[in-house]
């Protein structure tokens, strides 16, 4: 035991300082500079062109939807937009690139500065700053499984419009970073640019981690963990990448600046190459692409376009609307199903019951079908009027759960009204009627009617049971209650 707490608190004296830079694939028709198609599946080496593989004297062609994209994150962000754009050649040789070259931005990405807000465990939020976002093309894939003895090559993904999103060395612990990259993944699935889906590789995420003791100022050396396909294993390739470079530390030993490689079934890295330094891509200004003018009416333009955004309705939900945290996160977690709850909004003032039917019903249905809210069969309208109707008094909370929920998502046609009136579940809450029943149960049971009255307030549930009984749980409870007090409490 002591020895296990000496170790724990060797790795105490030292933070974690951590980058991520952010590759997205763009959700565009075409490719960044050529006709061909961007589409994930295909069979190898048919998504290809005589632009994207480099032939001689063919010419790119930027394409204008991914700067439209740019643009889209940028805003959402809080960056400065640039105004004059250009491009440029990162040379660097691999099977996989098949010019020999990557067309990039290098002295003017479209998107300098901006924030990611991120929140953590216990309620408290972060902002990390980003350092820049610039657009590329992507290069083909190099596929080590297919065969024991060769690389195949699957040029499809070479030349996909790509968004490099850098952030500065702001976080301090894997957490950070998980959080980082779920709110990164969540806003471009807002922004519909693009699908986040890492397993696939449109979204892929390097980590740049280093230590330094608590309270030092100076940065220690960085390492490079390359290609992390999951948030998990973001977050596991930095819990390793810490501990490994404090034992290298504490041994006196170096850390180099390098790039690793992570390895998801040990849960370890490894050492792939040197880091490349600029000046090894021997970066020049594309001479095949003219620059790219951004203006302010553009900016306008997709500025007005953009979609409520995850952080924005968090807060509505939470300042606003009074939702709790837990609530306010399911609820902005996923663009549709926000959008569906906006729409909900429109038709009712009861925030926090509309936000119990998502949460609960709403979503437990979608788990038990493995369907989204888009194949959901309500509309917004449909569970408006489920919490309308149990705010007016016309249907117990519970009925309208267990039965016309169900109802209505056999009969998605027809209102919630005209279902609980077919069916004759709107409750009852006249008074003579309600009285009715509560004389006919105090017949029913006059012995404890004098136990009430003789101080044994608990019964008053047998007679509540008993009314529901015979009203078959149409009997507005509320009301019955009340009713039955003045019936039991009275001498008459």
């Amino acid at each position: 035991m002591f020895l296990l707490a000496s170790v724990d608190n060797v790795y105490d004296k030292y933070e974690v300082v951590i980058g991520l830079e952010v590759h997205a694939q763009l959700l565009t028709d075409s490719k960044a500079f050529s006709s061909d198609r961007n589409e994930y599946g295909n069979l190898p080496n048919t998504n290809t062109h005589p632009i994207s593989l480099g032939h001689p004297g063919t010419l790119p062609v930027l394409n204008e939807r991914s700067v439209e994209f740019a643009v889209r994150l940028g805003l959402a962000c809080q960056s400065e937009i640039t105004e004059f754009n250009g491009f440029a050649r990162k040379n660097y040789f691999y099977a996989d690139l098949p010019k020999g070259y990557q067309i990039t931005q290098d002295k003017t990405p479209i998107c300098t500065g901006g924030v990611i807000n991120i929140r953590l465990d216990g309620g408290e939020s972060k902002s990390i700053g980003l350092t820049r976002i610039h657009m590329e093309e992507d290069s083909g894939k190099s596929l080590h499984d297919q065969s024991p003895f060769e690389t195949l090559i699957d040029l499809n993904r070479a030349g996909v419009p790509l968004l490099e999103i850098v952030s500065e060395p702001d976080m301090r612990s894997s957490d950070e970073a998980y959080s980082y990259l779920t709110e990164v993944r969540k806003l471009v699935r807002y922004l519909d640019i693009c699908d986040g889906n890492m397993e696939e590789g449109s979204l892929r995420c390097d980590a740049n981690v280093s230590v330094r003791l608590k309270g030092a100022e100076a940065f220690g050396t960085r390492t490079e963990v390359k290609n992390l396909n999951s948030i998990r294993n973001v977050k596991r390739a930095i819990d390793h990448e810490f501990k490994r470079q404090v034992d290298l530390v504490e041994a006196g030993k170096k850390v180099f600046k390098e790039t690793r490689a992570f390895n998801a079934v040990t849960g370890e890295t490894s050492a792939m190459r040197t880091k490349e330094e600029a000046d090894d891509y021997r970066y020049f200004p594309e001479p095949d692409l003219q620059p790219y003018l951004m203006t302010e009416e553009y900016k306008t333009a997709v500025r007005n376009s953009l979609p409520p955004l995850p952080d924005e309705l968090y807060h509505k939900y939470t300042s606003d609307l009074s939702l709790s945290d837990y609530d306010a996160t399911i609820l902005s977690d996923d663009k549709h199903f926000a959008l569906y709850f906006e729409e909900v909004l429109k038709h009712t003032s009861n925030a926090k019951s509309a936000a119990n039917w998502m949460n609960g019903e709403v979503r437990g249905y979608l788990n038990d079908q493995a369907v989204d809210i888009q194949r959901f069969p309500l509309k917004p309208e449909h569970i408006s009027s489920l919490v309308n109707l149990v705010d007016e008094g016309q249907m117990a909370r519970t009925m309208a759960s267990q039965q016309l929920f169900k109802l209505l998502i056999e009969e998605p046609s027809k209102s919630a009204k005209a279902l609980a009136e077919e069916h004759q579940l709107v409750q009852i809450g006249d008074a003579s009627e309600l009285e009715g029943w509560i004389d006919e149960a105090m017949r029913k049971f006059p012995d404890k009617v004098e136990e009430y009255r003789s101080g044994k307030k608990g019964i008053l549930g047998l007679f509540m049971g008993e009314v529901m009984r015979m009203s078959q749980g149409k009997a507005d409870p509320k009301k019955t209650n009340e009713l039955i007090r003045k019936a039991l409490e009275s001498n008459d």
